[in-house]
């Protein structure tokens, strides 16, 4: 979708709504739509616009697992804007976990794994499937090992279809690619063939956090039926990307908490690494498909540095 001005979405949302809003302004966040927070009398919203209503959709039908250790905000209206979609839903206090201090992300660790474990703990018996779910609350994989493996794919009908081409303009992106993909190979027997709710990218802006609390977990699109230690591993494989955070043992403090519940997580080391080697290729087929190869770089050698003895 084209750029939206300012002024574009005011006009939308005066007519739509039948009322004037104020203090409208564009988030800046958001690799698939546009979004721009604004406010109706003295309640706040967010409108988002996008090419796609897939990852609207996903994220309505996520509002059913909203809890208060799960906060998701409620999407009011999915509709048609701008020759493509749009999707109005109440904005959330607080401020983006990827701002936080090691200080201040110490002190949430406790409530952020609690909305880890509250996503856990989701029923899924209405659906199946493993790998990112559509949505109709279904994922297209028969088992997670297939759905893992699948990383080293580039269908025609995924958004991000000739990354693998514009890859192999980047030698050592290519070779990085291969040389972890291998190494995954050889760790996915360790994981579990268990289904739970994954949100698959809980960087990238998309957890808010008011008075060391989470007070939401927005942008289900990316979101994933697996093993839910994979979003441990997207807080640490993406983890050097946050220099104020590197004193801080992401994993260690995950296998405290689950120690504390009596939870036994077998595999832990092995799973942990598959999984990021899994958002490493996952992110370099992304970076690959924007022609984005500064990242490319930076993401090929932190995948190199995972796949050493």
């Amino acid at each position: 979708m084209p750029e939206l001005h300012l002024e574009q979405v005011q006009r939308f949302l005066e007519d739509h709504l039948g009322t004037p809003i104020t203090r409208l302004d564009a988030v800046g966040h958001g690799e698939w739509s546009q979004a721009f927070t604004f406010h109706r009398g003295a309640a706040g919203y967010v409108v988002r616009f996008s090419n796609l209503d897939e990852d609207f959709l996903k994220d309505r039908r996520a509002m059913a697992w909203s809890s208060p250790a799960l906060p998701i905000p409620r999407i009011l209206e999915i509709g048609n804007a701008f020759d493509g979609f749009y999707a109005l839903s109440e904005r959330a206090p607080g401020h983006f976990l990827d701002t936080l201090s090691a200080v201040d992300l110490r002190r949430v660790l406790p409530p952020l794994l609690g909305a880890l474990d509250a996503a856990r703990e989701i029923d899924l018996s209405d659906s199946h499937g493993f790998g990112m779910w559509q949505a109709d609350g279904n994922a297209p994989h028969a088992t997670w090992r297939e759905a893992l493996l699948s990383v080293a794919l580039d269908p025609p009908g995924r958004r991000t279809h000739g990354w693998r081409a514009l890859l192999e303009g980047s030698p050592a992106g290519a070779a990085a690619f291969d040389a972890a993909y291998a190494h995954m190979t050889e760790l996915v027997d360790a994981c579990p063939n268990e289904s739970h709710v994954v949100h698959s990218d809980l960087l990238n802006y998309n957890v808010l956090v008011q008075d060391d609390q989470i007070s939401a977990v927005i942008d289900w699109g990316s979101s994933l039926y697996g093993d839910f230690l994979f979003d441990l591993a997207w807080l640490t494989f993406w983890q050097p990307w946050y220099p104020a955070w590197q004193g801080i043992d992401l994993a260690q403090a995950a296998a405290d908490h689950y120690a504390s519940q009596g939870l036994y997580v077998p595999n832990f080391p092995e799973r942990h690494r598959c999984y990021e080697l899994y958002i490493g290729l996952d992110g370099l087929a992304y970076q690959a498909y924007k022609s984005r190869w500064q990242d490319v770089n930076a993401t090929a050698q932190r995948l190199q540095a995972l796949s050493q003895p």
